[in-house]
C-alpha cells in the first residue's frame, strides 16, 4: 500500500491553491513593501496628525520656534559632560568612614571594566571635604570655585546607570539607551521645541582638544529623526563650524541668488505639489547655512567681553583657558537662542579624560583643576545676567568610580554604574538641596535611587516638554526618549 496521499483541495482548506514559486514571489514584495513602508514614514506619511500644506512661497523650517506643551522654566540646557566618570566620593559624595578604611581590604560589591567582584582595597579620598553655602554642602578640595556656587545647586547622589562599560553607558547617558541609533537629548529638545534663531543651530556640541569620547558621533546624532535635529560641532577657535564656507569664487550676493532661484523654484513645486515638503526643509537648510556664514564668526569674537569676564571664566590662565572659553561661548549662545550646548570635559581615552583607572590624584588634579573656575564662572555670569534662571545647566559623566582600587597597587578606581552623583543648577531647579544617598562606602545608590531617564525626564520637564507626550512616529511605535515605560522627573529639585 502506497504511503502517499493526495493533498486535499484547496476548497477543503479554506483558502485558494499557492505553488511554492508563487508564495515566494509574494513574500519577496512583502519585504519590500516594509522597505517602502519605511520611506513613506521619513516622509511623515503615517504621521499621528496632519500637517498643515505651506502656504505658498513659505519655506517649511524644521526647526521653527514651537510652543511647550506646558510653561517651561528653562529655555535652554548647558551640558557639562564629564566625560571618563568623576569619583563621586572625591569629589561631591563625602563619606568619612573611607577615610579610615584606606588601604584596607573588605567585603563589598563592585561591577566595572574588570568585572564583578565580592571585595577590595579601599582607596581612601585623596582630597579632604569642607562645608560650604547655607545648605552646608561638602564638597572637596578638588573644587575651591564651584564650591562658593552650592546653594544654585541641587546634587543628585543615587544616579544609576546601565552599563558599566563606556561606549554603552556614553550613548544611554545621551540618548536613553545602550545601544547606538537612537536620537540624543539634544535632538529630542529641538525636535520638540525647534529654535528660537535662525542664523544659528539649535543644538552644538564643543569636543575636548585631545578629541571626541568614545562611540563618537552617535553620542550627538539624531538617529532615526532627520539630520536636522542632530548637533553642529563647533570650535572654540578659528573657524567656528567646518566645511561652512561658502564654494570659492562665489560672492555673498550670488548665493543670496541662488537662495532667491531655490525658493522661486520651490514656491512653483508646492503649488503643484502640496504635500511634498522636502524640497522646502532641504532649501530651509542651505538658507540657515547662509546665515551661520555670517553670524557664527560674531559668536566666538571674545573682543566684545570685558577683561573681568574673561577673567572669571578663567582665560587669563593656560590652564583653564580652553574649556573657560567652551564655558563663555555657551554662555553666548545661549544668549542668542541656542536651545542645547553641550560641552566635553576630556577626551580620547585613559587619563586624556576623567577615566582614574591608574594614578587617581594626578588624573583628577588635572581635569577638575582646568574645569573648576569656568564652570563657577558660567554660573556666576548666567546669574549676575539674569539668565540662570532660564539656562538650565547639568554636570556629570557616564558613571561614577568605586571606593575600591581596581589593581593590586595604585590608586586608581574601576568604572562604577551602581551609584554616582550628577548635579544640576537654574532652568528652575531648586538650589541648595541633595536628593539620594550611597552607602556608607559610596558604592551603590541606597535611597531615592535614580536612573539616567529620571534625570531625562527632568531637563524635558523644566523646558515644558511632557517626557510621555514627546514622541516620534518610527519602527511602529511612537518612539520616546524615556522608554516604552516612561519615567518620573526628579520632583524634589522642581
Amino acid at each position: 500500500m502506497s504511503h502517499f496521499h493526495s493533498p486535499p483541495s484547496a476548497e477543503s482548506r479554506g483558502f485558494c491553491r499557492r505553488t511554492r514559486r508563487e508564495f515566494l514571489w509574494e513574500a519577496g514584495a512583502g519585504f519590500t513593501g516594509l522597505a517602502l513602508t519605511g520611506l513613506l514614514n521619513l516622509d511623515r506619511f503615517f504621521a499621528s496628525t496632519a500637517n498643515a500644506a505651506p502656504a505658498a512661497g513659505k519655506l517649511v523650517n524644521p526647526l521653527a520656534p514651537r510652543p511647550p506643551h506646558v510653561p517651561g522654566k528653562a529655555k535652554s540646557v548647558i551640558f557639562l559632560f564629564m566625560y571618563g566618570g568623576p569619583s563621586q566620593v572625591d569629589t561631591f559624595d563625602y563619606k568619612p568612614e573611607l577615610y579610615r578604611l584606606d588601604g584596607k581590604t573588605i567585603p563589598v560589591k563592585t561591577f566595572g571594566r574588570g568585572g564583578k567582584k565580592n571585595e577590595g582595597r579601599v582607596v581612601g579620598p585623596k582630597w579632604a571635604f569642607r562645608q560650604y553655602g547655607q545648605s552646608g554642602k561638602w564638597v572637596s578640595d578638588l573644587f575651591p570655585h564651584l564650591a562658593t556656587c552650592v546653594d544654585d545647586i541641587a546634587f543628585l547622589h543615587s544616579m544609576t546607570a546601565d552599563s558599566p562599560i563606556h561606549g554603552s553607558a556614553m550613548l544611554q547617558m545621551n540618548t536613553g539607551r545602550i545601544l547606538s541609533g537612537s536620537p540624543c537629548l539634544g535632538s529630542w529638545v529641538n525636535y520638540g521645541l525647534g529654535s528660537v534663531n535662525e542664523n544659528l543651530p539649535g543644538f552644538v556640541v564643543m569636543l575636548d582638544p585631545t578629541g571626541g569620547p568614545i562611540s563618537g558621533s552617535k553620542n550627538w546624532s539624531s538617529g532615526y529623526m532627520p539630520a536636522t535635529y542632530g548637533a553642529t560641532l563647533m570650535r572654540s577657535g578659528g573657524d567656528p563650524i567646518l566645511d561652512l564656507h561658502r564654494p570659492e569664487g562665489m560672492s555673498e550676493a550670488a548665493q543670496r541668488r541662488l537662495l532667491d532661484t531655490l525658493q522661486d523654484y520651490n514656491t512653483d513645486h508646492l503649488a503643484a505639489h502640496p504635500d511634498n515638503s522636502n524640497l522646502a526643509a532641504r532649501i530651509a537648510s542651505y538658507e540657515m547655512a547662509f546665515n551661520m556664514q555670517r553670524h557664527a564668526p560674531e559668536v566666538v569674537d571674545l573682543t566684545q567681553e570685558s577683561p573681568t569676564t574673561l577673567e572669571l571664566y578663567g582665560l587669563d590662565d593656560k590652564r583653564t583657558e580652553d574649556f573657560g572659553r567652551r564655558c563663555l561661548l555657551a554662555r553666548r549662545m545661549v544668549e542668542r537662542g541656542v536651545r542645547f550646548v553641550q560641552l566635553y570635559a576630556g577626551g580620547a581615552h585613559n587619563d586624556d579624560n576623567w577615566d582614574a583607572h591608574g594614578d587617581l590624584v594626578k588624573n583628577h588634579t588635572y581635569h577638575a583643576g582646568r574645569t573648576d573656575k569656568p564652570i563657577a564662572g558660567l554660573l556666576k555670569d548666567l546669574k549676575q545676567r539674569g539668565l540662570l534662571d532660564s539656562t538650565l545647566i547639568v554636570w556629570g559623566g557616564e558613571f561614577g568610580r568605586q571606593p575600591t582600587a581596581e589593581y593590586a597597587a595604585g590608586t586608581g578606581r574601576d568604572h562604577n554604574a551602581y551609584g554616582f552623583t550628577m548635579w544640576m543648577a537654574g532652568g528652575g531647579v531648586s538650589g541648595g538641596t541633595t536628593v539620594g544617598e550611597t552607602d556608607e562606602l559610596g558604592a551603590a545608590a541606597i535611597s531615592d535611587r535614580l536612573h539616567v531617564k529620571n534625570l531625562h525626564s527632568t531637563v524635558l520637564t523644566q523646558m515644558g516638554l511632557d517626557s510621555d507626550t514627546l514622541t516620534y512616529f518610527y519602527g511602529g511605535l511612537n518612539q520616546k526618549l524615556v522608554g516604552v515605560e516612561g519615567a518620573d522627573p526628579i520632583r524634589r529639585i522642581i
